[in-house]
């Protein structure tokens, strides 16, 4: 049995306050393509590709010596940018939960222009030196872990893990994670109410855990090109 998956994953979320003026929120855009052939009914043997960067430019808020509010720069629309090519298995037990697991990984980061971040990240930028404007980790691994439910007639959860290892540098410091969750309630046929959440380790962006929320009230429309079975 072979299978061909798509997902696609858009999240952009920002404020305009009299205050603080425009700032961004949350920002997400994440592309996922997969094939796989089974092995037996819980497992399959898959190949995947996918992309993760974000629509506009991020900023960090605070202060210049004079004690003045500023704003710098630390990220753009593909600046950074994750392209992942995973090779394993993927576990799936039950339709709304699959583990992938991919022992070879290979990640090309891409930061477009690094040369505008070393003020604020420092000599190298997501990893990659100034003057280029790319990086390559081939001997890598990746674990990415998705559930997708809805926990009620109007409410449904989702959650994404992604830890990513560079067998070079392979430290527990090193290692990347990254989890995404939503929580999204559909209020009228075409309104939903989502709670979103995101933290993020990485160790070439910062040494700290870095996290994001936001409330958004959106308007939302699916489809599909199949038919459900009739159970």
């Amino acid at each position: 049995i072979h299978s061909f998956d798509n997902e696609a994953d858009f999240l952009f979320a920002f404020s305009q306050t009299k205050g603080l003026g425009y700032r961004k929120g949350q920002d997400r855009l994440y592309l996922d393509t997969k094939y796989g052939r089974a092995l037996s009914p819980n497992w399959d043997m898959f190949v995947s590709l996918n992309l993760l960067t974000q629509f506009a430019p991020g900023y960090k808020y605070d202060t210049d010596p004079a004690g003045q509010p500023r704003a710098r720069l630390t990220s753009d629309f593909f600046a950074p940018g994750f392209i992942t090519a995973a090779y394993g298995f993927e576990y799936h037990p039950v339709p709304y939960f699959h583990l992938r697991l991919a022992p070879f990984a290979p990640r090309l980061t891409v930061v477009n222009r690094a040369d505008r971040f070393v003020a604020t990240l420092g000599d190298t930028p997501y990893g990659v030196r100034p003057g280029h404007s790319t990086r390559y980790e081939i001997l890598s691994g990746q674990i990415l872990a998705e559930f997708d439910k809805n926990i009620s007639p109007n409410v449904n959860l989702k959650a994404r893990y992604v830890l990513f290892a560079n067998y070079e540098h392979l430290n527990f410091q090193e290692i990347d994670h990254r989890l995404d969750l939503g929580l999204t309630a559909k209020v009228a046929k075409y309104v939903n109410v989502s709670l979103n959440a995101i933290a993020l380790y990485d160790f070439d962006q910062d040494s700290n855990i870095q996290y994001s929320q936001g409330l958004t009230i959106g308007i939302a429309y699916a489809f599909q090109n199949f038919v459900d079975e009739k159970k």
